[in-house]
């Protein structure tokens, strides 16, 4: 039986500090599902329910296969959130669940559910501690960060969600915020 602990295995994707930083992401394998509106709507609710369900799936094929491994954080894509204080009903997203190298879709047949390889790059990371709302600092001294550096950002608004917000308070939430910039 192999174990496998994919944030060790990727510990720089999974661990970041109060300061930006750069980082080079490689192409990695993800369940996504898309969706657009409020992250607390059931739309949303749904598609992480069915993200999990697919990710659970794959984990018991390859657990048959002999291979064993924590389903890793959550993660999403952001796009159209504006200043991220306004309406929510309009933003739109991918939520994303990395997938160890052998795992392929034809382990998951669930609707709305796809695997696709994921190619980031180089790309700048922080971690914001606290609520959701209030990650605009975090993210203006990430911006600040890559400019100093000569860096354009051209990613898209991504998440990595390193806390269980059923399970923690929000000013304790942890998440990675990480924008794909040029090398």
């Amino acid at each position: 039986m192999t174990t496998l602990d994919l944030r060790k295995l990727h510990r720089p994707l999974y661990t970041a500090g109060a300061e930006p930083e750069f980082v080079d992401v490689p192409p990695l394998p993800f369940l996504m599902v898309d969706g657009a509106g409020d992250p607390a709507g059931e739309a949303y609710l749904d598609a992480v329910g069915r993200l999990y369900k697919a990710a659970y799936r794959v984990r018991a094929v390859l657990k048959a296969a002999g291979t064993v491994y924590s389903v890793p954080p959550l993660q999403g894509l952001w796009t159209d959130v504006g200043d991220g204080r306004g309406d929510r009903s309009a933003w739109k997203w991918t939520m994303l669940l990395q997938q160890p190298a052998g795992a392929d879709a034809a382990m998951q047949d669930v609707e709305g559910v796809r695997f696709e390889t994921f190619t980031e790059g180089p790309s700048v990371h922080v971690l914001h501690v606290g609520p959701y709302a209030q990650e605009t600092p975090a993210i203006e001294r990430l911006l600040a960060f890559a400019a100093r550096h000569d860096r354009a950002v051209t990613g898209t608004h991504h998440e990595i969600y390193l806390s269980d917000p059923r399970r923690t308070a929000p000013e304790r939430l942890r998440t990675i915020i990480r924008y794909g910039v040029t090398a």
